[in-house]
């Protein structure tokens, strides 16, 4: 480990759906630690993503986008994940568009007491404003919604002022030893990754034509220093999805393998043979027992 790092602590990025949280993380990282899709709620799980420089080592919680308008199983699950991820960090980043604050946005607020001195706003997105003078304003809003402890305009997408918004982080770390060695950039395994990549490339591929309810599972895993051979199981909640995953003569599912494939060759470092299979789970995402069988306990 680093005996040069002095601060470290755990740094909650919260903030509402699709507004960016996890391409922040990954760019703060500098690996893909968490999936990113244009679908609101891709992140379901509590993950962490850590960053070892020479004089601190934070360790990012990514939270699933906090919202109240689904009300299922699954997603009360990723809202007490959320809650539970600001119980007991160092610092949080409540990630807001720069494009303007919205109602949901103030629902991600009032998780927060309304006196907290170690809350960060990250204004992201921000290459994708065609006005820069309308930060000031925005900024002004915010101070007035609660006492942040600093504001920094970003874009995790472009890697654009992230160095200004580690430096007000390092500021409310504790003094501490490494908890991660220095080479480590997240607590999940490599299994995990490997079907939150499967995930992901079905939610880029199919977008909008398959609704919410899908999982992977990793059914089969054999590695050795040479190649690894994995089989996924992708599941989905009705009958008619299966065909949707499928696609004609099986076309889509062969492209979120092969994207699959190669995301997971370069994580490894070796040649993959995968194998991703579907399968109906009916009402799975409004089943805790379902739930915690595919991982989401």
């Amino acid at each position: 480990m680093n005996e040069a790092v002095r601060r470290v602590g755990m740094v909650a990025v919260v903030g509402r759906p699709n507004v960016g949280k996890s391409t922040l993380i990954n760019a703060l990282v500098g690996e893909r630690v968490s999936i990113t899709s244009r679908k609101p709620q891709t992140t379901r799980d509590r993950v962490l993503g850590v960053r070892t420089d020479a004089d601190a080592q934070y360790i990012f919680v990514d939270t699933p986008g906090f919202q109240r308008r689904h009300r299922g199983a699954l997603n009360r699950r990723m809202n007490q994940t959320v809650t539970a991820a600001l119980a007991d960090v160092d610092a949080v980043i409540l990630v807001v568009d720069a494009s303007g604050w919205t109602p949901a946005d103030t629902q991600v607020l009032e998780l927060l007491p309304p006196s907290a001195e170690h809350v960060i706003l990250a204004l992201n997105k921000t290459d994708l404003l065609a006005e820069r003078g309308r930060l000031l304003p925005l900024m002004a809003e915010a101070m007035q919604r609660h006492p942040f402890r600093a504001i920094v305009p970003v874009s995790g997408e472009k890697g654009r002022q992230l160095d200004d918004l580690l430096k007000e982080v390092r500021t409310l770390l504790p003094e501490g030893v490494p908890l991660f060695d220095a080479e480590q950039y997240t607590d999940r395994s490599a299994r995990f990754l490997a079907a939150e990549r499967v995930r992901e490339k079905a939610y880029r591929l199919l977008g909008d034509e398959l609704p919410y309810g899908i999982a992977v599972s990793i059914e089969r895993w054999q590695e050795d220093e040479g190649k690894a051979e994995i089989v996924a199981t992708l599941f989905v909640e009705r009958d008619a999805h299966k065909g949707i995953v499928i696609g004609k003569e099986g076309a889509k599912l062969r492209e979120i393998s092969r994207l699959a494939r190669a995301d997971i060759e370069q994580m490894l470092g070796k040649p993959v043979h995968l194998e991703v299979w579907v399968r109906v789970k009916k009402g799975w995402s409004d089943d805790p027992a379902a739930m915690r069988k595919l991982g989401y306990g």
